[in-house]
């Protein structure tokens, strides 16, 4: 990691009170604190950019680069202008639904709208009630915080930390007038979905399956234990006859999309083509900020859980139909959110590798390792591979190794 680099997170020792609040909520033990002078420090090799040390400083003298309050509550007015929907639906990463998902949801937990607007967020832990307050006075007037069921939170802490947050600005709410409805909890969770009518008992899921939730029953299919399921995907690649599926992220569904994107473009004879599979975890600004270079002409990105969870099959079916290259964007293998089962990833890339190799495809694919923990180089590399692939142009490939950067 490059130290020339902006850190997303810092600390402005001149405003810090030494309460050492953000090394208490901490979930990563990534904030260090000297016992003799009380000075707080982060370790960048540690912090996983969930910001709740952000949310949580007293003395506003943690600086961070994404999703800052500012930043989003500006953008929340802009929404609310143009949509003047009165709802506004915070969204965790990990959980985030599909725009039809969320209105399902809604409807579920008994809030009918036609209309409304969102942010996501790397984690509902990080929403202080300061920052609920300051959108309920820009004429919005409800908030639904769709987040993490408990032990499906990708930063440990997160989802307990922002339900007993939570509770004290329920009190505050109801105490100035504004009532329940004005802020509500959904809990949600992106797992696997089980088609036992398709299933042939083969077993193959309860042995690949990292987190146990997975269990062989005698005479019978696999039982699903969704209290351990963590919607890696893992079990979904194993699956010969797509009876286990990550919600969300089915491979028909994933298939069609950029399968759709590739007619579309190639229809407006845009060229070179450039098929993009992010892990939803490793680069938060390319993701979602609205100059990101994936917005580019010709390039179509869609997010994977977990790198795990990404079907070596949709990378040769991308390149094989219509797209003239492909870039995994992933998170190095120390930071995997979904630490369990990195070698599932592993044995993907080596069969990924072998079938490239196969078809002359593999100079077209790069992987490339990422972490949002400080401003990378993306898109200056994100250039050079959109460069390398428009200059390839339609000329057969030679058999190169795959290549991974950091």
């Amino acid at each position: 990691m490059s130290e020339n680099l902006i850190a997303a997170v810092n600390i402005n020792q001149d405003s810090c009170s030494k309460c050492a609040i953000c090394h208490s909520v901490c979930p990563f033990d990534a904030i260090n604190r000297d016992k003799e002078t009380g000075k707080v420090e982060i370790d960048l090799q540690k912090c996983q950019v969930c910001g709740i040390c952000y949310s949580a400083c007293p003395a506003m003298a943690i600086k961070i680069i994404y999703y800052d309050y500012d930043s989003l509550l500006k953008r929340v007015k802009e929404m609310h202008e143009k949509s003047k929907s009165d709802t506004l639906v915070l969204m965790c990463r990990g959980s985030s639904p599909s725009s039809g998902e969320v209105t399902e949801l809604l409807k579920e937990n008994g809030i009918k709208v036609d209309n409304y607007i969102h942010l996501r967020l790397p984690c509902a832990g990080r929403v202080p009630a300061e920052f609920t307050f300051k959108v309920l006075n820009t004429g919005i007037k409800r908030v639904v915080s769709i987040q993490c069921e408990d032990n499906f939170c990708r930063f440990k802490e997160g989802t307990k930390i922002s339900t007993r947050r939570q509770l004290l600005s329920q009190k505050l709410f109801d105490y100035i007038g504004l009532g329940k409805e004005a802020f509500t909890i959904i809990k949600y969770a992106r797992q696997a979905v089980y088609d036992t009518t398709k299933c042939v008992g083969c077993d193959k899921c309860v042995f690949i399956c990292p987190y146990e939730a997975i269990e062989a029953e005698t005479f019978a299919t696999p039982k699903i234990d969704l209290d351990k399921c963590m919607g890696c995907g893992a079990c979904a690649l194993v699956c010969p006859h797509e009876a286990i599926e990550v919600k969300g992220f089915e491979f028909e569904s994933v298939c069609k999309l950029y399968m759709d994107a590739a007619k579309k473009l190639k229809a407006q004879n845009v060229s070179p083509l450039i098929m993009v599979f992010a892990c939803q975890w490793s680069e938060f600004p390319a993701l979602d900020q609205p100059n990101s270079p994936f917005l580019r002409k010709g390039t179509f990105v869609t997010e994977v859980p977990c790198f795990k969870a990404l079907d070596p099959v949709h990378v040769v079916n991308a390149l094989q139909n219509g797209f003239d290259g492909v870039m995994a964007v992933v998170c190095p293998p120390e930071d995997c959110k979904l630490e369990k089962g990195k070698d599932t990833a592993e044995r993907n890339v080596a069969v990924l590798e072998k079938a490239l190799k196969s078809k002359g495809l593999l100079q077209r694919f790069e992987l490339f390792n990422v972490h949002p923990r400080r401003v990378s180089d993306f898109s200056e590399h994100f250039d050079e591979f959109y460069k390398k692939i428009a200059e390839m142009k339609q000329t057969k490939p030679e058999h190169l190794e795959v290549k991974v950067s950091a």
